[in-house]
């Protein structure tokens, strides 16, 4: 354990698996839908970090985005599945790191299902143009780091924790096993 950690007087660690790493991703999405969507470039080195927005989370606690079937992620993709999320709410709480596998499709009743019309702006043709695609990214793991009991509870927290010179920051964080 960390010194600022080891000084911590509230349990601030909480591992989530399951159903409830699940739970904890689809909070993070709701509040927050964009992140950097980082992949591998086509020989296995670093590849590039763009940003994103999550427009679903289902019941297994896959991600899903729709992306332009001739982008550099897309074909980054087709030849290293594996991916990075990295989401951030705000500059004190909400942080989430996803790591996982993204496979690319075109299911037409999914596109359908997330389609918005502002989607027009970068698919000219609509919900049936041919460069629509679906990319289903599946979390293997993660690590989230947020407040227990909101941004003005921490607030105050931290405050009286700089006055009396003690560690009482509200921060909550964990592995998210799925």
């Amino acid at each position: 354990m960390d010194s600022i950690n080891a000084n911590q007087p509230e349990n601030n660690h909480q591992d989530l698996v399951g159903e409830d790493a699940v739970h904890k991703i689809r909070d993070f999405v709701d509040s927050t839908p964009g992140c950097f969507f980082c992949t591998s470039d086509a020989d296995g080195g670093p590849g590039d970090a763009r940003p994103m927005t999550a427009l679903q989370v289902d019941e297994l606690g896959n991600l899903w985005f729709i992306s332009a079937s001739d982008s550099l992620k897309n074909q980054e993709l087709a030849a290293d599945p594996s991916a990075t999320l990295y989401f951030q709410g705000s500059a004190h709480s909400e942080f989430m790191h996803l790591e996982g596998i993204a496979t690319v499709s075109r299911d037409p009743v999914k596109i359908k299902e997330l389609w918005s019309f502002t989607m027009k702006t970068w698919f000219t043709g609509g919900e049936d143009d041919p460069r629509v695609t679906l990319i289903k990214f599946a979390p293997t793991y993660g690590y989230y780091w947020d407040t227990k009991h909101g941004k003005a509870v921490a607030s105050v927290k931290m405050l009286i924790g700089a006055v009396i010179g003690k560690t009482l920051d509200d921060s909550i964080e964990g592995r998210l096993d799925l």
